[in-house]
């Protein structure tokens, strides 16, 4: 009698069912992970804008507008600074997703570091983001 080598059809089927599995739990877990690399854009950017407007102040005698400094750049979040001219208390700085971007469905949301009268709070929309 004449011995058959290779995989029958049900063999392969199951390891392609194992490999479906597989990639229904990695896919999202990595996209995850993705979006959590990501949001160091977002926590550089907030730390280049402090810098540079305690730069700006330490030459003038007010914190700077949006259009005094320049703002970060990222693919996957938005800049800005509020802060009305000759404001010698504070300013808020802000980032935000870019919708349309990967970045769009991560959880934290906008970033926010308020200065106030010399005391810095950062926050974002959900815990654990900073």
């Amino acid at each position: 009698m004449k011995r058959q080598t290779g995989f029958t059809l049900i063999e392969l089927m199951v390891v392609l069912a194992i490999v479906a599995i597989l990639a229904a739990i990695a896919l999202p877990t990595f996209a995850e992970q993705l979006r959590k690399s990501r949001r160091t854009d977002a926590i550089r950017g907030l730390a280049d804008m402090q810098l540079a407007q305690e730069r700006w102040r330490a030459n003038h005698i007010a914190y700077g507008a949006g259009t005094d400094i320049t703002l970060p750049t990222s693919d996957y979040y938005t800049f800005a600074i509020t802060a009305s001219s000759n404001t010698a208390t504070g300013y808020t700085a802000t980032a935000t997703r870019k919708s349309g971007t990967a970045q769009a469905a991560d959880r934290c949301g906008t970033y926010t570091l308020q200065m106030a009268s010399g005391v810095v709070t950062k926050s974002a929309a959900a815990s654990n983001c900073f």
